[in-house]
């Protein structure tokens, strides 16, 4: 016979709703919560969905929409969510729109019916259709921000000029942009920190491309030295990468002959030959942090982290959220052996 949530919560000594809390992500100390987990572990103590349903109008499962599962990007995303509601009480419904507007908005709406909360990782439609889609809906974004609504981000303007400046330092005064996919928050800021680079004298040449994909980074190969540039910055490493592949394939030396950038470090990023200079996001951590706006949403807590018994923050990255439902975490310029020197003319 299964153990009950009050067999549970005298092994642990602590009362049973302080178990409930626990294990479906309530406000409950760190320490705590885990002491508790353990406690539901050894004794195999599985938790009656249907009655918490019941009593509380919520059914534990939670949904992630991505544009591209295939993208590493978004795969590491959707661990850091995972690895935040890994309870016995939440099951996470993952779903992909591959880089399609109209199959985006029918898969949330789908989403925003069957789960009780939703992440929307870099959605491409436009301000207005996702407020649409998501109703009154609890929804946290990723990797973009729409006003009112909870996000987390990264400083992507201010990372993209970390590349820039690092070229601009090599010598660099002629640099291609390979861009991202049309209606991308993320590609439009980039664009913009690259473009910013005219007013210190610098040309800039937008190559655009049809997806953000390793593919079209090849494609954009033969355009790139088309243009004159001496270096390329990429909208994201698949791109980069595919750009890396094509320049070494035409017998172009990288980088002592041209230089290249990319957006995310994905882990191939450092398996590339030369391994590719890229833009670090803190991206297990988007997907931690968003989980956790997601779940302080659904349980009706508000403001900068949670609060154990004695009133202490359980939020260990209270400093960097600036609205109780906005967060912008910090991106870094990983430097490795594609970028060099502008080769002399």
């Amino acid at each position: 016979m299964s153990p009950t949530i009050h067999e549970v919560a005298k092994a642990a000594g602590v009362s049973a709703s302080t178990v409930s809390r626990a294990m479906s992500g309530g406000s409950v100390h760190p320490s705590t919560r885990r002491a508790i987990l353990e406690v539901a572990n050894r004794l195999g103590y599985t938790p009656n969905r249907s009655a918490r349903g019941l009593t509380t109008g919520l059914t534990g499962n939670l949904g992630i929409l991505v544009p591209d599962l295939s993208n590493p990007f978004f795969a590491k995303v959707i661990k850091g969510v995972a690895a935040r509601i890994r309870t016995p009480d939440n099951a996470l419904f993952v779903s992909e729109t591959d880089e399609d507007v109209t199959r985006e908005r029918e898969t949330i709406e789908s989403l925003v019916r069957n789960t009780d909360g939703l992440l929307l990782c870099s959605p491409r439609s436009s301000d207005e259709q996702i407020r649409e889609a998501i109703g009154d809906a609890s929804v946290v974004l990723l990797n973009r921000r729409i006003p009112g609504l909870p996000s987390v981000t990264y400083d992507l303007g201010a990372a993209a000029m970390q590349g820039v400046q690092h070229l601009i330092a090599l010598g660099h005064r002629k640099i291609a942009y390979v861009t991202g996919p049309e209606g991308s928050w993320s590609n439009d800021i980039r664009r913009a920190a690259v473009l910013s680079a005219q007013d210190s004298g610098v040309e800039v040449i937008v190559v655009p491309t049809p997806a953000p994909t390793f593919a079209s980074g090849v494609l954009a190969g033969d355009l790139v030295l088309t243009t004159g540039a001496t270096a390329v910055i990429a909208f994201n490493d698949l791109l980069a990468i595919g750009v890396l592949n094509r320049l070494v394939t035409r017998g172009v030396r990288v980088p002592e002959e041209f230089s290249v950038v990319g957006h995310d470090d994905i882990d191939m990023a450092s398996m590339c030959t030369p391994p590719l200079t890229t833009v670090a996001a803190q991206t297990e951590r988007i997907g931690s942090m968003g989980a956790d706006l997601l779940l302080r949403s659904l349980h009706g807590r508000r403001g900068r982290g949670g609060r154990d018994g004695n009133g202490a923050s359980t939020d260990a990255h209270e400093q960097e959220i600036l609205t109780p439902s906005e967060i912008v975490l910090q991106g870094s310029l990983t430097v490795r052996g594609s970028t060099a020197v502008v080769p002399p003319q």
